[in-house]
């Protein structure tokens, strides 16, 4: 059985439709297949036991260890991993082919120095570890595992293949400029005579669709390559067929080691919108901007009569999301419940409609006009936040404890309504803009009434509270206060004291916070806070601070560039991974800083 890796040994490889992890060790230890939201089919990386992997890696001998280092063929997200030992070294490339073609993962071993004896095992474990499923080998180079239920799955290989109570092993060894291909797939994909061609093939087109995709990108700033790495992600992270970006393509990675926070994030939230457009739009990708924004145009038109609207979708736009716990996985490091489906599905979390409308206008701003019935549907949204901004509800961190009065979710009640006035006069719309211009007004107001604490010299993170809440760091980005007022200066500077270690940010404080949290144990710190953290720094003008910070916070990404949700204590990643809001909080981060620091403000790509 395989060992279960720390989160940040992993790679991954994708098609724009579902995404693998590749450990440091050569496991695909997390797989959905043939989505980002299907059941598992390798996932020992929750469960060693009975997760299912696929592993190819070489055969140690004892006294010998090997040593592993990973990267990304530049420009890419084609994996290499490298194993070098004193007897040889092997190279190991991972790839999905993006494209028309058939859907495969395909893995291939290269000699390259002396002669490496490998071992392969495949291992899958079908609808989550659930499914019963007989295997078939249809000759030495081909296995098929058929499920009681559900799609049936395919394994070829250049080399003979044997089955071992119900898995499939291989032997081999591979010389200088020798090759071994393994391909899995479904058995309805297309044949080919000699796979290791056909790997050479699909490795070219891949790495050809990803230098060209990337070429497109606009970004010249001093933080060139990990802002290129987390464009790719993004990419990696989006759905070719729907348009839309998923939050992560894995569930059940824990937010604390061992604790019961651990949620199925392989979903489309409204939330993220605005941050996505924002980025791909910064980044010169208007096509992948264009597709995302139709994805959500698509949401508000479907919405309720009244204007609500769901916080969370599947890909494809359906609000199946019932949550279940997989209740016989182990859960990685033991953490569990493991779950599959996302409660907060049910939740009241108001602020979405301010990063939908945030989309909408910036898509209207930079990209495509918006059309008569998509903003028919904005405006009963619109109309939906001037009635109902006052409630309580869950918030920006889906909280599983009392409803309150929340900051964020009033602040990006005003940016709805905002956005929405600033677009019906710049489009000349059909609305009620007297009416939203009062309720922004009314917005705008209670926020300095209701969450500024003179006690504590800080906006606070909800209505008779005195907890403070990173989310708050958002209302200098959304241009809501000026970052030189004098209440949002002493709101950082609280911050800074109280929720930020090193260049580590807290989401809010845990104590003060029990009663809407509603979970037992603690978390990490949240990426996403420290490069939002970042960024008011360098619109505050504190940019040396924020480019140390900045600086800091990439010496906390994987060995690749990538980022979990969360870090720990000691700076290992924790909960879902890779997660695309981080990566999109970095790109905003690197372009203030770019521009705070080169003093080119005048003209600036802004909201």
């Amino acid at each position: 059985m395989p060992k279960q890796l720390p989160i940040e040994d992993h790679g991954v490889v994708g098609d724009l439709a579902t995404v693998a992890l590749v450990g440091l060790d050569g496991t695909v230890d997390f797989l959905c297949w043939p989505r980002f939201d299907s059941p598992t089919v390798f996932a020992s990386l929750l469960d060693a036991e009975r997760g299912g992997f696929w592993r190819i890696a070489p055969e140690e001998n004892e006294g010998a260890p090997l040593r592993q280092k990973q990267m990304y063929l530049p420009d890419t997200n084609v994996l290499y991993t490298r194993f070098m030992g004193p007897e040889g070294m092997s190279k190991q490339v991972d790839l999905m082919p993006v494209g028309e073609g058939p859907q495969q993962l395909i893995r291939t071993v290269h000699g390259i120095r002396g002669r490496v004896q490998h071992h392969m095992v495949c291992a899958p474990r079908l609808d989550y570890g659930r499914a019963r499923q007989r295997v078939e080998a249809r000759g030495p180079h081909e296995v098929i595992w058929h499920p009681e239920q559900g799609e049936p799955l395919r394994l070829r290989a250049s080399v003979p293949l044997t089955l071992v109570e119900g898995d499939v092993h291989a032997r081999f060894e591979v010389g200088c400029e020798q090759s071994v291909t393994f391909v899995l797939d479904q058995p309805d994909g297309e044949s080919v005579a000699d796979l290791t061609q056909h790997a050479e093939r699909v490795h070219d087109a891949t790495v050809a669709y990803w230098r060209q995709w990337l070429a497109r990108s606009t970004y010249r700033g001093r933080w060139r390559e990990m802002v290129n790495r987390s464009a790719l992600m993004l990419k990696l992270l989006s759905s070719r067929a729907h348009g839309a970006i998923i939050a992560a393509p894995t569930f059940g990675l824990p937010e604390e080691p061992g604790g019961s926070r651990n949620w199925d994030y392989r979903y489309t939230w409204i939330r993220d919108a605005g941050f996505s457009l924002y980025a791909l739009m910064r980044l010169g990708f208007t096509e992948e901007a264009d597709a995302f924004m139709g994805w959500i145009a698509q949401r508000a038109e479907e919405g309720k009569g009244d204007g609500c609207l769901e916080v969370m979708y599947r890909v494809d736009g359906h609000t199946c999301l019932d949550e279940v716990e997989l209740h016989h996985l182990a859960g990685y490091g033991g953490a569990r419940p493991v779950r599959i489906g996302n409660a907060a599905h049910e939740q009241t979390q108001l602020d979405i409609y301010g990063a939908l409308l945030d989309a909408v206008y910036l898509a209207n701003k930079y990209g495509q006009p918006i059309g008569y019935d998509a903003w028919r549907g904005v405006v009963r949204s619109v109309d939906f936040v001037c009635k109902n901004w006052m409630r309580p509800d869950e918030g920006i961190w889906e909280f599983r404890g009392e409803r309150r009065e929340l900051l964020h979710s009033r602040l990006m009640c005003w940016v709805a309504v905002d956005r929405a006035v600033r677009l019906a006069d710049r489009r000349s719309l059909p609305a009620p803009i007297v009416k939203w211009a009062e309720t922004r007004t009314a917005i705008h107001h209670s926020i300095f009434e209701t969450f500024w604490s003179d006690e504590r010299g800080a906006f606070v993170q909800a209505k008779g509270s005195s907890a403070l809440d990173a989310s708050c760091l958002l209302m200098p980005l959304v241009r809501f206060v000026s970052p030189a007022d004098p209440k949002w200066q002493s709101t950082l500077d609280a911050v800074g004291r109280e929720l930020v270690k090193d260049a580590l940010v807290l989401r809010y404080d845990g104590e003060r916070s029990a009663d809407v949290d509603g979970l037992e144990g603690r978390e990490g710190s949240f990426t996403p806070c420290s490069f939002w953290y970042v960024e008011a720094l360098a619109r505050g003008k504190q940019v040396d601070k924020a480019r140390y910070l900045f600086e800091a916070m990439l010496g906390y990404a994987n060995h690749l560039g990538l980022y979990a949700e969360e870090l720990g204590d000691s700076g290992e990643h924790l909960g879902n991974f890779p997660q695309a809001l981080t990566h999109l909080a970095l790109i905003s981060a690197a372009f203030s800083l770019d521009r705070e620091l080169s003093d080119t403000r005048r003209g600036a790509w802004e909201r």
